[in-house]
């Protein structure tokens, strides 16, 4: 469908990153917005916008402006309101631009999360005293300004403890500490350590929830099962949607999630919450106002046949009908590549598994030459990812596994 002039106005504020599974879902946005008659116009710094120059295309409109900077993107849209411009919707779909999308949005007028609300889950402290506060479980934090204040905490708190950044993504700087005398290794290993977190760690397998609000409500379309590297980092490597869980279990996460969401006043866009399932029950993890990473979005939507993540979330705000969402059918696995070490000089077996006729999406971020990492850190150091799909949860984690387990790093 093309926009007319007077079409209704989405301004996607920082637009995407380079990464692969970033500009894929942002040209599903797009593409979607596009479908619905809707203009469309990316904010995003001259350099992002210079490397993401083909998601940026299927936009009508594109400006140069920092979105992780709330005050720039509010002076701009004021100037842009002064022009006689408008913008009905503004979505922004990752961490360190949600600030900025819901102060714009409340400047413009369009529907959003509460500024005070949507800093109140990007920051993790901030959230787990929140949640702590509405009577949802939640593992003791501490916000540190040094060494002593860790340590400090680490004397009164019983372990073990995860050290982490606060305001990061990507598991990185996040390292498990069992023991007091590996706490100055883990502060020393953080990307700063003028302000960080240190909290206890829990116990149980762990989960995330993917849904959108619908009528300012939370409404849950999946839980995914994940799996990470082994600690002392946190490195997630498989996620299977959905999740094998029986339906009282998955009653309990979606009821524990849809009202923690409500409980820290959000409204507005996509959403991805982080748990775990302990003896005690559901203990809520990170909370995030945007998709989850790591290809979650290709994984829901083959496992939920002509589900649309966007498209109703513009439809509801815009006041148009909104179909309930298609029940899941299928499911769908991711699986990262973490080879041994050493200096890379061959990849084996990857046309055979781009060939398999279940590879939803394959891609590679080595190549010859390369230096593979003694300990994966982060998600950064994965060498590559396979997504599959299958009829049933068990089948996609069992060809996701087995496509991976195909390919042979070559070091020399």
């Amino acid at each position: 469908m093309t926009s007319l002039p007077d079409a209704p106005r989405l301004l996607f504020v920082g637009g995407a990153r380079a990464v692969s599974h970033s500009r894929d879902i942002v040209t599903d946005a797009l593409t979607q917005a596009r479908d619905r008659g809707i203009r469309t116009h990316i904010i995003n710094r001259a350099e992002t916008l210079d490397v993401t120059a083909d998601v940026n295309a299927l936009a009508d409109e594109v400006s140069v402006v920092d979105p992780d900077d709330p005050a720039a993107c509010v002076r701009w849209a004021r100037e842009r309101l002064a022009r006689g411009e408008r913008f009905d919707l503004v979505m922004g779909l990752r961490d360190t631009v949600l600030a900025s999308a819901a102060d714009v949005a409340a400047v413009v007028g369009a529907p959003g999360n509460p500024p005070d609300a949507a800093r109140r889950a990007r920051t993790k402290d901030t959230c787990r005293t929140a949640l702590a506060a509405a009577g949802f479980r939640q593992p003791a934090v501490r916000l540190c300004h040094g060494l002593d204040d860790a340590a400090a905490f680490v004397a009164e708190a019983p372990g073990p403890w995860v050290v982490k950044p606060r305001d990061s993504t990507a598991s990185i700087g996040v390292r498990k500490v069992t023991a007091p005398a590996d706490l100055r290794a883990a502060v020393e290993a953080l990307p700063s350590q003028d302000e960080f977190l240190v909290e206890q760690f829990v116990e149980g397998p762990e989960f995330s929830v993917e849904g959108v609000f619908l009528g300012g409500r939370p409404h849950v379309l999946a839980v995914t099962a994940k799996t990470k590297l082994p600690p002392p980092h946190f490195v997630e490597i498989g996620h299977v949607l959905p999740a094998d869980l029986p339906e009282p279990g998955r009653r309990r996460i979606d009821d524990e999630v849809t009202s923690a969401l409500t409980a820290l006043g959000l409204r507005f866009g996509p959403f991805h919450v982080e748990l775990w399932l302990t003896a005690e029950g559901v203990v809520l993890g990170e909370v995030h106002a945007r998709p989850g990473g790591d290809w979650l979005h290709r994984l829901l939507t083959y496992a939920v046949p002509g589900l649309e993540m966007f498209g109703p979330i513009y439809d509801d705000a815009l006041g148009r009908p909104v179909e309930p969402a298609p029940p899941v059918t299928r499911a769908a696995a991711a699986y990262f590549l973490a080879p041994a070490p050493g200096r890379l000089t061959e990849v084996r077996g990857w046309s055979g598994l781009l060939a398999h006729p279940a590879v939803l999406h394959a891609e590679l971020t080595v190549r010859p030459g390369d230096v593979l990492p003694a300990t994966h850190r982060e998600s950064s150091d994965r060498a590559g990812a396979v997504v599959v799909g299958a009829e049933t949860s068990a089948e996609a984690r069992a060809l996701a596994l087995k496509l991976a387990g195909s390919i042979e790093f070559v070091t020399g």
